[in-house]
């Protein structure tokens, strides 16, 4: 889904709702894995200007769950040993951070440079 203005946001986000409750999460989950998806299509229009957020059901070892993708092609994140602590803020941001979404997602990765933009990828397990 490709993430151009805030309506973008809000699209994804729900769409995102929608597919974890389809897989099952409890409403707990679906939410967290809402926030996730908000802070991190809000990083791309803050940091990149457009990017795209993608997510879907994945299976692995007899284990269900989500992944959410949040790539884009901007300036890339400078340091991300920086960027995940749990005080770390730019422009004044007051969002979860990505040290946020690591607490909400049962792994996180994160691919950064100058060159070829962000790409972060969450997952998120059924307990």
């Amino acid at each position: 889904m490709d993430i151009i203005n805030d309506d973008d946001v809000i699209a994804a986000r729900q769409a995102c709702r929608v597919l974890a409750a389809e897989i099952g999460f409890p409403y707990t989950d679906q939410a967290m894995v809402a926030a996730v998806i908000t802070e991190l299509a809000r990083n791309i229009l803050d940091y990149a200007g457009r990017g795209e957020v993608l997510f879907h059901s994945i299976e692995a070892d007899g284990r269900r769950g989500m992944v959410v993708i949040a790539r884009d092609q901007g300036p890339g994140i400078a340091n991300i040993k920086t960027a995940m602590q749990a005080s770390y803020r730019v422009a004044g941001g007051l969002g979860l951070g990505l040290k946020g979404v690591q607490g909400l997602m049962d792994s996180l990765d994160i691919i950064s440079g100058p060159a070829s933009g962000t790409t972060v990828t969450a997952r998120k397990w059924l307990s």
